[in-house]
């Protein structure tokens, strides 16, 4: 996916150790189709060479105010009015003191004070030791980068150079990543709280075994991405899936089709959006065998009871909240034919206002999904694309639905 197409990022390194992973950030923005213009300090190059980011982003490299390329001398001006975005990664302890107090005195400071703000966003991935990272000082100057109108990414917690472990560390590249894309996003869910299930529901018939079904959770937790990317508080409730939880994902982890309900009711308590992705277990087993059913040699297989679990989007949708207008819900459906007929007559039965339809056995396990989405005027389909694509489509479906978004 060119998430990236036709932006322009400049990626500013400032000294420490994790200017090796700016590296592979600037690998992932170039091959998501960006343009990457780096520019290091005289301290970042102690780090990791401009040669080595000249050969990842296809372009020369600036480390000084005084660079001979430009004819009128002015390269904070130049670089800084071509840019969609500014990107420090590492931005070390000193930098951003640099950077509160307005101070200018080499390229990379000079670049950000000069850039137009209301349209070069200023982005920051601290990397420091975890002492200087708690310090007053830093947490005062990062409150003070918040409100001068910069973004701080915040920080990984672990092993980190000096031998120590803690809070400080730099995101890893993808992480990154992934906030930067979410910053070109519309934000057409700003202010809401949306709900997701993802993945499949596991039915235990003893300690060994159960039931459950192909769902990979990629489409729900494509969701969750594309919500959160939208300015959302997203919840995802996961089922046992082993997928990465979206960067500022909330995530509760469940087993079973009862687990799941009761995660999902608790988080729509205070939600203005229910998104059941999920592809939850009709039934459960009647009893739970509290060891391993084993084969009693004579051919013949344990005969096996069924009880109906609750639904989950039904009960959600019939609670007071979403009667009352206050949680639009979204449900999906996972059918193997005749996807239009079956998806109108579950929209009808659970009384929701959007219904999702896809044929399961061509979606689920992979990257790519079509979605057929059907309310009250009818059917409408989204063609065959990667499931982050129809996910950030549905979102914008989902904010143009919402009562709260159509009075504005």
């Amino acid at each position: 996916m060119q998430e990236l197409a036709g932006k322009h990022i400049v990626l500013g390194l400032t000294g420490g150790i994790a200017c090796y992973k700016s590296a592979e950030l600037c690998r992932l923005l170039v091959k998501a189709g960006a343009t990457v213009q780096v520019v290091m300090t005289e301290a970042a190059a102690q780090f990791i060479t401009p040669v080595t980011m000249q050969a990842l982003s296809g372009r020369r490299v600036y480390t000084s105010q005084w660079d001979a390329r430009e004819p009128n001398g002015m390269p904070h001006i130049n670089l800084s009015r071509e840019a969609d975005a500014i990107v420090l990664a590492p931005a070390s302890a000193d930098f951003i003191a640099r950077l509160v107090q307005g101070r200018s005195d080499e390229l990379l400071s000079l670049m950000c004070l000069a850039r137009p703000m209301e349209r070069v966003p200023l982005l920051i991935a601290p990397a420091m030791n975890r002492e200087m990272w708690s310090h007053p000082a830093t947490q005062r100057n990062l409150r003070q980068l918040d409100a001068d109108g910069a973004r701080v990414l915040g920080v990984g917690n672990g092993w980190q150079a000096c031998g120590e472990t803690g809070d400080g560390r730099m995101l890893e590249a993808v992480q990154l990543f992934e906030d930067i894309v979410a910053q070109f996003q519309p934000k057409v869910l700003a202010g809401e709280r949306i709900v997701v299930t993802a993945g499949p529901t596991f039915e235990a018939l003893d300690p060994i075994r159960g039931i459950t079904n192909h769902s990979s959770g990629k489409m729900g937790f494509a969701i969750a991405r594309a919500a959160r990317e939208a300015g959302a508080e997203v919840t995802l409730v996961a089922g046992p899936v082993h997928l990465p939880t979206p960067r500022n994902v909330r995530r509760v982890d469940v087993v079973s089709a009862a687990d799941m309900l009761q995660a999902t009711v608790l988080a729509c308590e205070d939600a203005s959006v229910f998104v059941a992705t999920a592809a939850v277990a009709d039934w459960r087993p009647a009893a739970h065998s509290e060891h391993k059913i084993k084969k009693d040699g004579g051919g013949k297989a344990p005969s096996l009871q069924f009880v109906e679990n609750e639904d989950i989007l039904l009960t959600v949708a019939k609670g007071a909240r979403a009667q009352g207008g206050q949680l639009f819900c979204v449900g999906f459906a996972a059918e193997s034919e005749n996807l239009v007929e079956h998806a109108k007559a579950k929209r009808a039965r659970k009384g929701i206002p959007l219904l999702v339809g896809n044929i399961g056995p061509l979606t689920f396990g992979q990257d790519d999904n079509s979605l057929l989405l059907v309310d009250a005027d009818g059917v409408r389909e989204l063609p065959r694309a990667p499931k982050l694509t129809l996910a950030r489509e549905l979102v914008a479906e989902i904010a143009a639905r919402l009562p709260s978004r159509s009075r504005r």
